[in-house]
């Protein structure tokens, strides 16, 4: 099954950040939209599980924190 895609507009200082960060991620991710894609992701899994939709472990939450490098 294909997954569908949409293009958002973001300020180009944005974008640059995000490029910086791609860069400094040593191949963990390769594009900006990957990452992109990745951040949003894990912001709305927190503000599910900030609501109780979603529970995970201490370790997923971890690991999330991880990869966005606020440890």
């Amino acid at each position: 099954m294909a997954t569908d895609y949409v293009s958002v507009n973001i300020p180009k200082k944005v974008y640059e950040e995000v490029q910086k960060r791609v860069a400094e991620s040593e191949g963990e991710f390769k594009t900006v939209e990957e990452y992109v894609e990745f951040v949003l992701t894990e912001l709305i899994k927190e503000e599910e599980e900030e609501a109780g939709i979603v529970s995970n472990s201490e370790d997923e939450k971890g690991n999330r924190e991880r990869k966005l490098g606020y440890i």
